[in-house]
């Protein structure tokens, strides 16, 4: 791809100097339409390769002749207006930006999309503006707090309210407009077209985000409305008491929306979007009614009932047939210890599994560490037998007394300050056999846990393990992790909701601190103010927590409310360095051009050796800077193409002739613009104006010498990075390939995970840019910072290898990650139980 700057066509620019504004707001809107212009031009010279690739992929799956004919018919027309779309898009765009202050006009064609029924609109136009119309929604959904800033300083410019995302001249709902307005323009039929919008949304709609960030950095810089900041109140969606199971059917509807998708993830850290617990916990009713009856005995669940269990039976429901699988588990003594429940001791003599044998029959579950807590859960009962001493006189047989859930709470208070104190070691197991123990002290030898509060003590414990997998051990956030252990204990007894309402106080602040020590994280992304903020609400929840859930409110909010100031300054840092990525992208195509220019030269005149050597090394740094500061419709950019094809004329003339006095001193001056020395810029200009390229004052040598040692204008002299960039990479398989194609496309923000070592250890960058004219990619880290620059072709190959993968928003979350591993975990082993059961 040629490095030519981005041009915007005469009638383009026409339309909006006749814009009737003052002349600030038209010089305003004259660069604003610029900078879309250099933004979305490459795209849009894409989007018509790739439009030309899809449909000959059409006509080669066509089911008849006659639709192939139809297809190759819009491909010659396709053709005649390749070079043109462009030019097509941008004018029908400038047209919408000479025109913002006009009115929105009603549009019949969108009123019938939103009301199919009875209108007397074809068709066509309604399939045409649905796609149209969804594809700008989208676009306005993932960008709304730009768009809003940019709409109200467009609205500064038209001296008009807000302007809202359809009405916003550069916005998504603009761009449909005026990619309808192209396809029809370019005469495509309706099929043509909805192909077009496809391509577009794919090539084009990824780069507005971008567009909306540098006009608003444009026209602050501009003057309007500078330091304009966006900052909603979230309020946060908790469901009531009591109606978590109705609330997560009632929005199965909406669950899309809130939950985090297989999208990349581009927020910050702390701000990305989280899972709906709701809706993966209703998923489980399914997996329980296909549970067999004797995997899933328990006296308080019935069979036939299975489907219509409510998300927290079906919870318990599964968590039985894990037991059920475990005991059942080849070595183990029997299945009475996983029949017996989660909170009741096996009586004495009943055949009950052992610690130890536990351990050994489950050595063959190596592969499967998620259920570590599980296989404690189900020792616990004989552990606690030699823990306290009141359970020797226990008689056998006797049967267990389940205490309230109140009386639970009240013994996990008093072992609060005790177990959560700085330096505890204690896991959530040891929580869980010194409340019973403590239980059995207080309330007599039979005394045990009710059945749900000992299922919700196993499924915390699961879900604390799965977050230590990801924690780095050493860390102080282990620390935390563990002091937080007691009251988390008793927030999920008190709340049976716990596993089911999104963003559950309690799991927010979880959440929080555990990502703030994710292993992920490398030492150069630690928050030393973070770490601080984190002391202190864990401190104010071991403290202050009784049992209202208001205290992990506000201790969560003095921690995002660091976050967020945290993503405003990564995020200021980044755009520096994406300004400085982009003014390098600048210099290359600035570099390309020149090059290209002298490249012609040298093909159409044949200059002498040495005089082309000089045009690629001295010259080229000319041609460079007068595109940088001037571009390729200046004057002086004619001025440079003029000088160099005169150089050419001379140059080629047969040696011994009189040199160009006047054109060797206006090449010299040129020459020390850039940096050149006085001797050196006066022996170079002597060559390049002198026929045949003589000079009888420095010799070839000497000048080569000092050309030699002279670092080229944008670049860094070190050989390393020049051997790089001239390095000739190998041709990409298939599978890479695909990888690069993928890339190209991706969202800026999205984050992804590279492998640091062979132990598999992943760190965590942000792709914040990518030029698709030189094909480097900018990464910076948790703050901001500038961490690596990388290929987007070494990415793919990367990728292809598995050293490099993409973050999606379903993995962004540690703590839903972690839900869903413990979910898949007591899903497979339960699936495990019907198979033993069946081979027996």
């Amino acid at each position: 791809m040629s490095g030519t700057a981005p041009r915007s066509s005469s009638q383009a620019m026409a339309r909006i100097a006749a814009t009737q504004a003052p002349a600030r707001v038209r010089h305003l809107l004259e660069i604003s339409f610029l900078a879309t212009d250099e933004v979305l031009r490459t795209p849009l010279q894409l989007t018509a390769i790739d439009l030309e690739r899809a449909l000959f992929k059409q006509a080669e799956m066509a089911h008849n002749s006659q639709i192939q004919s139809d297809i190759y018919a819009q491909l010659r027309v396709l053709r005649e207006h390749t070079e043109q779309l462009p030019d097509f898009f941008l004018d029908a765009l400038a047209a919408q930006v000479a025109a913002f202050k006009d009115p929105p006009k009603a549009s019949p064609e969108a009123h019938a999309a939103a009301f199919k029924a009875m209108t007397l609109v074809e068709d066509t136009d309604i399939d045409r503006d649905i796609v149209l119309h969804e594809m700008a929604r989208r676009e306005a959904f993932r960008a709304t707090s730009p768009l809003l800033l940019l709409g109200q300083r467009f609205a500064v410019l038209a001296a008009q309210p807000a302007f809202d995302p359809e009405r916003l001249p550069v916005g998504p709902y603009a761009l449909c407009r005026a990619l309808r307005e192209c396809g029809e323009q370019m005469q495509l039929n309706l099929d043509t077209q909805l192909v077009l919008y496809q391509v577009f949304d794919r090539m084009v709609m990824p780069r507005h985000s971008e567009l909306v960030d540098r006009l608003n950095i444009l026209l602050e810089r501009e003057g309007v409305l500078p330091g304009l900041v966006y900052r909603p109140h979230l309020a946060r969606p908790s469901a009531p008491r009591g109606s978590g199971a109705v609330s997560g059917q009632a929005d199965a509807g909406n669950a899309a929306p809130r939950a985090a998708g297989n999208a990349p993830l581009t927020s910050w850290q702390g701000q990305a979007p989280a899972a709906s617990w709701a809706s993966i916990s209703n998923e489980l009713q399914a997996s329980a009614a296909a549970v067999p009856s004797h995997a899933t005995a328990a006296p308080t669940h019935a069979p036939d009932a299975a489907a219509a269990m409510a998300p927290m039976e079906s919870l318990h429901s599964l968590l039985d047939a894990a037991r059920h699988a475990l005991a059942m588990s080849p070595g183990s003594a029997g299945g009475s210890a996983g029949s017996a429940g989660s909170g009741s001791p096996a009586p004495a003599g009943s055949g009950a599994m052992p610690a130890g044998r536990a351990a050994g029959a489950n050595a063959g579950m190596a592969g499967m560490p998620d259920f570590t807590a599980l296989q404690a859960a189900q020792a616990q009962a004989q552990q606690v037998s030699t823990a306290a001493a009141p359970l020797a006189t226990q008689p056998a047989g006797s049967p267990a007394q389940p205490v309230s859930t109140q009386t639970a709470m009240d013994v996990l208070g008093k072992l609060q300050t005790a177990a959560s104190s700085s330096g505890s070691r204690h896991s959530m197991a040891d929580i869980r056999n010194a409340l019973i123990a403590q239980v059995k002290a207080e309330h007599g030898p039979a005394a045990t846990l009710s059945v749900q509060d000992g299922d919700t003590m196993d499924l915390l414990g699961m879900l604390y393990s799965e977050l230590h997998r990801e924690v780095r051990s050493e860390g102080p956030a282990a620390d935390l992790l563990r002091r937080l252990q007691v009251p988390l204990a008793r927030a999920a007894i008190s709340d049976q909701e716990f596993f089911l309402r999104d963003q559950h106080p309690a799991r927010e602040l979880l959440n929080a601190v555990a990502e703030s020590g994710a292993v992920w994280l490398s030492d150069d992304d630690s928050d030393p103010v973070l770490l601080l903020k984190l002391k202190d609400a864990v401190n104010k929840v071991v403290t202050d927590y009784q049992g209202d859930e208001t205290v992990f409110v506000e201790a969560n909010d003095i921690i995002q409310g660091h976050l967020r100031s945290a993503a405003r300054r990564a995020e200021m840092a980044e755009r520096r360095q994406v300004d400085a990525a982009r003014g390098k992208e600048r210099l290359e195509a600035a570099k390309q051009l020149a090059n290209n220019t002298i490249d012609a030269l040298c093909q159409s005149s044949e200059p002498p050796k040495f005089v082309q050597t000089l045009l690629r090394k001295a010259w080229a740094d000319v041609l460079t800077l007068t595109l940088l500061r001037q571009g390729a419709e200046s004057e002086e950019w004619q001025q440079r193409e003029q000088a160099t094809r005169r150089i050419g004329e001379i140059t080629g003339l047969a040696p011994g002739g009189a040199a160009d006095t006047s054109f060797g001193e206006e090449i010299e001056q040129s020459l020390l613009q850039v940096g050149y020395h006085q001797d050196e810029a006066a022996a170079i200009s002597r060559r390049l104006s002198t026929p045949g390229g003589e000079d009888d004052i420095t010799s070839r040598t000497e000048l080569a010498a000092k050309l030699k040692m002279r670092a080229r204008l944008g670049e860094s002299g070190e050989p390393e990075e020049e051997e790089r960039r001239k390095k000739v990479e190998p041709a990409r398989t298939e599978q890479e390939e695909a990888h690069y194609r993928q890339l190209r496309t991706l969202p800026f923000g999205t984050w992804f995970e590279f492998t640091v070592n062979q132990q598999g250890d992943n760190r965590r960058q942000r792709l914040s840019w990518y030029s698709l004219i030189t094909g480097n990619a900018l990464f910076v880290n948790q703050r901001g910072q500038k961490v690596s620059e990388n290929s987007l072709d070494a990415m793919a190959r990367l990728m292809a290898k598995g050293q490099l993968r993409i973050v999606t928003e379903d993995k962004g979350r540690l703590i839903d990650r972690a839900w869903q591993a413990t979910v898949r975990a007591l899903r497979s082993i339960a699936g495990q139980s019907t198979n033993a059961g069946e081979s027996a």
